[in-house]
């Protein structure tokens, strides 16, 4: 009968626009982060050294607007949408979503705290309350972190803890940029450079010839030793020894120190991690 080719045709027809629209709707988030980097740039503060940042809460409070538009931009993105992404665009949008959301967090109660830890530690918890929404269910900061870009097999990235900001001075710094797909491995191995080159957190002590780390990699050793490579390639440590040989440039100051870094014997110490606010006053 004629009335089924022309069917047909507007059936098929139908099916393409509809995944045009899909395409269109999917291409419409912003990988560039473009937003997100504005406000980094204008609210983040560098460190004279490079090597930490401090943030300008009463800058961000000032543009909370403009924060929580990127924020509802990045709740916006489905679990499906999200799937259809490239393991780099996953782990960029990841990464700012968890440091957009901490700023927030901060604003809640700035400026009357003086450590994210005042939220409290078992009740109010700041990285297990669920206070935002993310690819469709409510979540938490400890869902993206260690829920998430943690999980076994999924990125297998220990560089995640230098890309995640808890808003402490101890925290290896907030850069002044989005994380995106395109320069996501150059941007963690800068941000890895730098904190290990700053010396009130990394460092190795030619007085005692110990190399000193921050707690970060005691509380977090596994990640840093299971060995193999990331999804970037980044080959990881069998111990953190390993770590200080290959960092020895940026953790000690003479070439004798660095030769016992990439020596392997160094005695290893952890220096305690400061919690207080990485506030720009």
């Amino acid at each position: 009968m004629p009335y089924r080719p022309r069917f047909a045709a507007l059936l098929a027809l139908t099916v393409a626009l509809l995944v045009l629209m899909a395409a269109d709707a999917r291409a419409q988030f912003d990988h560039t982060h473009a937003a997100w980097t504005a406000l980094l740039r204008k609210h983040v503060r560098i460190a004279a050294d490079g090597n930490s940042s401090r943030v300008d809460y009463k800058g961000f409070a000032a543009d909370r607007a403009q924060l929580q538009a990127v924020l509802k931009t990045l709740s916006a993105v489905g679990a499906d949408e999200y799937a259809q992404w490239t393991k780099p665009q996953q782990f960029a949008f990841l990464a700012n979503a968890y440091n957009a959301f901490t700023v927030e967090k901060i604003l809640t109660r700035y400026p009357n705290l003086k450590s994210i830890r005042d939220f409290g530690i078992v009740f109010g918890n700041p990285w297990k309350d669920r206070f935002f929404t993310l690819l469709g269910k409510p979540q938490h900061l400890d869902g993206i972190e260690h829920e998430t870009m943690r999980a076994p097999g999924v990125f297998d990235e220990p560089r995640v803890h230098v890309a995640v900001n808890c808003a402490s001075i101890g925290c290896p710094m907030l850069g002044r940029e989005a994380f995106t797909a395109e320069k996501l491995d150059a941007q963690l191995e800068d941000l890895m450079r730098r904190f290990l080159s700053d010396r009130t957190r990394n460092r190795f002590n030619a007085q005692t010839k110990t190399l000193e780390l921050s707690q970060l990699f005691d509380w977090y050793a596994d990640d840093f030793k299971k060995g193999g490579k990331s999804f970037l390639g980044y080959r990881g440590f069998t111990s953190l020894a390993e770590l200080g040989a290959r960092y020895a440039e940026q953790l000690a100051d003479t070439e004798a120190d660095r030769a016992a870094l990439r020596a392997g014997s160094a005695p290893i110490r952890f220096i305690e991690y400061d919690w207080s606010l990485n506030d720009a006053k």
